[in-house]
């Protein structure tokens, strides 16, 4: 749909600071936080205790390494295809719904004995049917706390996003070591229940949202014309294509974390060096995006550009090889300069219009996790003919030149402006 229609409508600049006591003071916010926090970390329980599993039972390194990934790959199909049932369906509901069913799912790939290929298809399938569900919570989360309190609340989200990743990393092999595969198994189904319980009991329902136009009734929409239209908003749209380049600039950026364990070897930090890089960029990034998200509407459409450029130019400085406490405090300034993905995550959802979010949400979502992949994989790749520094630098460079032509994009669309139309054609 054409850029005049209005869908920047409904951003509505204040210059009252977002306080974050006054986010849980809202029961269904908090609802939606904890469900969020405990699915998370119980599925990163669960990746450990899959990847313990199947290594015990093959020794292969490659199949390890396959069945990791099938926790990632689903993604990028359920993405498109299936976040637009967060727009014909009660979001509630939807996500209720999907809570329960991957329960279920994974508490079958907790029998003893389960073959493997069984235990494949089950994560797949726990994989692909979670995307509707976090298209539905995106979705939700603006008419929960209203646009202008939304992009502190994403921040909070996002921020517990890593840390609870973290925290299922780090305690996910104790946890297997004292109760065994199956046991982390059964533990994370229990997470998706405790999911569906807080939000059934806090969150209340929403209708369906109405599309305008002959289309528009829920009950005549489909899945095919969920899909064309909202990658067709999304393509025609210049601000909205512009942001969602923005999210995939991370597809640079991200060289540093994907490189992280040969770049501590080369700088014989080994282990703890990884640790500290790692941690180093999450550190970074949640404090960025708490900071961020507590600033005027105006503001954060002026740091979108320059914080993109912020994710990128300390890579830059790897070039020259810095001693590793340098290159920690780079990864600290390039995690900061990241939280700009909220600034841009934000502004997209509450630029398309509530019956088109949940499908748009996954698309972006897709484009961003299509992005990162590919990063992951060609800096691997370089890193076999080139040291890590090197390959730092230089997707650190090629970032800073995308920003900028990203940048150009989203200023010729206007987006960079200080008032935006509150009112939708």
């Amino acid at each position: 749909m054409a850029e005049s229609s209005g869908y920047w409508g409904g951003l509505v600049a204040t210059d009252s600071p977002v306080r974050y006591r006054a986010l849980f003071g809202k029961s269904e916010f908090r609802a939606l936080f904890f469900a969020h926090s405990v699915s998370i970390v119980g599925d990163q329980f669960a990746r450990v205790a899959l990847s313990v599993l199947v290594f015990d039972r093959t020794g292969s390194p490659a199949w390890t390494a396959l069945t990791y990934g099938l926790t990632f790959l689903p993604d990028l199909v359920g993405g498109p295809l299936l976040s637009g049932l967060a727009d014909r369906h009660p979001r509630r509901g939807l996500m209720v719904t999907v809570d329960l069913t991957r329960m279920l799912l994974v508490a079958a790939m907790a029998v003893p004995g389960a073959p493997l290929w069984v235990v494949c298809v089950l994560l797949v399938a726990v994989q692909l049917i979670g995307a509707p569900a976090n298209a539905a919570r995106g979705a939700l989360l603006p008419a929960v706390l209203g646009e202008d309190h939304y992009p502190a609340g994403q921040a909070v989200m996002q921020t517990v996003t890593q840390a609870a990743m973290v925290l299922g990393f780090a305690g996910g092999g104790a946890l297997v070591a004292t109760i065994g595969t199956s046991g982390v198994l059964l533990a994370d189904a229990g997470t998706f229940l405790l999911s569906a319980t807080l939000v059934w009991w806090l969150v209340r329902p929403r209708p369906v949202p109405e599309a305008d136009g002959p289309s528009g009734s829920a009950a005549r929409r489909t899945w095919w014309t969920d899909l064309t239209h909202g990658a067709g908003l999304v393509w025609t749209d210049l601000r909205l294509r512009a942001l969602v380049l923005f999210a995939c600039a991370s597809g640079f950026y991200i060289a540093g974390e994907a490189l992280a364990v040969p770049y501590a070897d080369a700088l014989g930090g080994g282990a703890v060096l990884v640790g500290f890089m790692f941690a180093a960029y999450a550190a970074g990034a949640a404090a960025g995006m708490l900071l961020v998200a507590r600033l005027p509407l105006p503001a954060r459409l002026r740091l979108l550009s320059p914080l993109a450029l912020g994710a990128c130019v300390p890579l830059v400085v790897c070039f020259t090889d810095p001693h590793l406490v340098l290159v920690v405090l780079l990864f600290v300034a390039s995690g900061a300069g990241s939280a700009y993905q909220v600034i841009a995550s934000t502004s997209f959802v509450l630029a398309v219009p509530d019956e088109r979010r949940g499908q748009a949400f996954g698309l972006a979502v897709t484009a961003l996790r299509v992005a990162q992949g590919l990063g992951v994989m060609l800096a691997g790749l370089a890193a076999e003919v080139a040291a890590p520094h090197q390959v730092v630098g230089s997707a650190g460079l090629l970032g800073v030149l995308a920003v900028l032509a990203i940048g150009w994009t989203w200023r010729t669309a206007g987006g960079h402006a200080h008032t935006l139309n509150a009112s939708r054609a």
